[in-house]
């Protein structure tokens, strides 16, 4: 069972923001386009606005510092598992362990080492014969599997794998990921 606590441990965006403090000028400005998008009344809507949140996670293993990968196909890229809100969803943490159990069939992901925001990124995602070229206002969190070995990809053509942090650094080529993999890095459990 994929496990959120109560709800004090599943902020809504507003208070993850407020919580949160940008690393640097680029998370310092998508941070701030963040916070424009909370007065906004469905700000999880993809077919509304250019720019939008959604919620992802980087799952971890804590023992052996490894971390799940999954190839993307619309990005043709490795990247972290996470995506859209489904309609009426608006607690980010809870939409990225839903995308998480969808995504990698773990049914044990808990939010490590907490249910805080660990990164905010504002990615562009290009066009598509289904819609525009747009943003999301990514909400990143870390979640944590026990049982590593029971991953499976929700289809064939999306992989996932096992890799240290270095090994997904060089997998990744998303500069936005790397950063979230330092992140990840300087919480793991030394080796």
């Amino acid at each position: 069972m994929v496990t959120t606590g109560g709800p004090s441990q599943r902020p809504d965006p507003a208070r993850l923001l407020a919580d949160h403090r940008p690393r640097g000028p680029v998370e310092t400005a998508d941070h701030e386009r963040a916070r424009r998008l909370l007065g906004v009344a469905d700000a999880w809507n993809r077919g509304t606005f250019p720019l939008h949140f959604t919620a992802s996670a980087l799952i971890v293993h804590p023992p052996t510092r490894r971390v799940l990968l999954r190839w993307h196909v619309r990005q043709q890229a490795w990247l972290h598992v996470g995506g859209h809100g489904d309609p009426g969803e608006t607690l980010p943490l809870d939409i990225a362990l839903r995308e998480g159990l969808e995504e990698t069939g773990l049914t044990d992901l808990t939010p490590w080492p907490g249910p805080a925001l660990v990164h905010l990124a504002v990615v562009p995602v290009p066009a598509s014969p289904a819609e525009p070229a747009h943003e999301h206002a990514d909400l990143r969190f870390l979640l944590a599997t026990a049982t590593p070995e029971q991953a499976r990809p929700e289809n064939p053509a999306s992989p996932l794998e096992w890799l240290t942090v270095e090994e997904a650094k060089r997998r990744t080529t998303e500069d936005n990921l790397r950063e979230t993999l330092d992140r990840a890095a300087r919480l793991l459990p030394s080796a």
